[in-house]
């Protein structure tokens, strides 16, 4: 952050405010981790605090401290609206396109508040009055730890609000074995911990609390695994039929692209993941070294992210979308080969 950012946002918040605070839609343990954190860290701070997510989040976060305080926006529409057409500040965390944030985006085009995005995707929108951007941080979360260091109320970190941001930070590091964990990083963690973070509770609770169906839906995956080996590539596909076979809740297939990265000699990987519902197709990519899969997400898919990890779309159907990704690689022979 700049001077002139810290600056701004002391200012905005030099008094009790009405804030509200939004993550993408399909929120994901950082999305909840660093917005939990923050909502947290206002109300001590004497404002008036409302978390808003577009949609529903996965269950294995449904543990962490004041979750339960959290609005689902298409549940509550006219009160969500109210409270944003009502905000003095808005926060967006973890996304820098409003469209990210599903059908709220309208009446956030809309709202009169002084926007602050926090965040560490690429390309980010000019819709913020203060825009805290790196793309250089392993997490959202990691950047609220420094966004609150920065506009000095670190002094009122506390377990809970520690528990949060270290849930974020580890689900988006892949339990910190990402290249974008760095020593800061650490250090970020070993002072979570002395604050109260319970690591191995964290861990447990997100990973070890799968549910018979997820792991029948996991095997099913593996099954499905392709694999391109001329190209470095490795590809899951799951239908509609095959996730309500199992039983699928939000969050089911959190991870399962890292399966296809695994592979040895595998570079890129994709999950394609049918929601006959929204009528698309959802898509995750992942990749090693200097193949950006936020390029190829952003050129084919509606998408984008981080240089090793994107996510998309297709609105055709499931078949034509793997003809299309199929059919697009070998124009990556070069890059895939590095």
């Amino acid at each position: 952050m700049t001077n002139e950012d810290i600056s701004k946002v002391k200012e905005l918040l030099d008094s009790p405010k009405k804030v509200v605070i939004v993550p993408h839609k399909g929120p994901d343990g950082d999305a909840m981790g660093s917005t939990l954190a923050l909502k947290l860290l206002l109300e001590g701070q004497h404002h008036e605090v409302q978390l808003i997510s577009p949609n529903d989040y996965p269950d294995f976060l449904k543990w962490m401290p004041y979750q339960e305080e959290v609005i689902i926006y298409e549940k509550e529409k006219e009160k969500s609206d109210q409270y944003i057409k009502a905000a003095d500040v808005i926060f967006t965390l973890d996304f820098n396109h409003l469209s990210r944030a599903g059908d709220m985006k309208p009446v956030l085009e809309e709202a009169e508040a002084d926007f602050i995005m926090i965040d560490h995707h690429q390309q980010p929108d000019d819709y913020a009055v203060v825009t805290y951007s790196d793309v250089s941080m392993c997490s959202t979360a990691q950047m609220v730890y420094h966004f609150i260091e920065n506009i000095g109320l670190k002094d009122s970190l506390n377990a809970q609000i520690a528990t949060c941001l270290y849930t974020g930070i580890m689900t988006d590091t892949g339990s910190f074995r990402y290249r974008s964990t760095t020593s800061l990083t650490h250090r970020v963690i070993a002072e979570l911990i002395e604050l109260g973070a319970d690591n191995t509770n964290i861990h447990e609770n997100v990973y070890d609390t799968n549910s018979y169906g997820r792991l029948q839906l996991l095997g099913l995956a593996l099954q499905n695994l392709k694999v391109v080996p001329e190209l470095r590539t490795a590809y899951i596909v799951l239908t509609q039929e095959e996730l309500d076979k199992n039983n699928f809740k939000k969050g089911d297939t959190e991870g399962f692209v890292n399966y296809g990265l695994s592979l040895e000699g595998t570079v890129f990987a994709a999950i394609f993941i049918e929601n006959k519902a929204e009528k698309i197709v959802k898509i995750s990519f992942r990749s090693k070294g200097t193949f950006s899969v936020n390029d190829f997400a952003r050129l084919h898919f509606q998408g984008g992210g981080h240089i090793n990890a994107a996510g998309g779309k297709s609105d055709l159907s499931l078949e034509e979308t793997i003809e299309k990704f199929i059919s697009i690689l070998p124009d990556y022979k070069t890059s895939l080969a590095k």
